[in-house]
């Protein structure tokens, strides 16, 4: 199935398999103004499936920050370097979490960082808050 339509079963799927949890931030459902999207991991018009292995949930400025990019450039070495990917990948292998902060532990953690913008202050701020009540992640 190659169509952009989403089905109510496979949506429930996909929010369920991670309680309501962002792939990308971590944020709870419960704790985002917006409710969470189903992402394309690899966007439709890339050849991307509407299947539950290419789908992830994603909070609102995650999905916004990635839109249909599923690799960017290293502004280091100036490679392509994938982001991360939930379904194929372990977050904790690519990212960990200090004061708040997502930072990057591989080159797919960092660029997935950077590109996804986890780490602009108001972000932080929010991931700090509920850290602090026990709440995240």
């Amino acid at each position: 199935m190659t169509s952009e339509y989403i089905s109510v079963e496979l949506r429930k799927l996909v929010v369920n398999r991670v309680s309501k949890r962002c792939e990308y931030c971590l944020i709870h459902q419960d704790f985002s103004i917006y409710t969470h999207e189903v992402d394309h991991i690899i966007a439709v018009k890339h050849g991307g499936e509407t299947t539950e292995n290419n789908l992830a949930l994603s909070c609102l400025p995650c999905n916004r920050h990635k839109g249909s990019d599923f690799a960017t450039i290293d502004q280091l070495t100036k490679e392509i370097v994938p982001l991360f990917n939930p379904r194929r990948q372990v977050w904790d292998e690519h990212f960990y979490l200090e004061n708040g902060r997502i930072e990057g532990k591989t080159q797919i953690g960092q660029a997935t960082t950077r590109l996804l913008k986890l780490n602009v202050p108001n972000r932080v701020l929010e991931r700090q808050v509920l850290m602090n009540q026990g709440l995240y992640p």
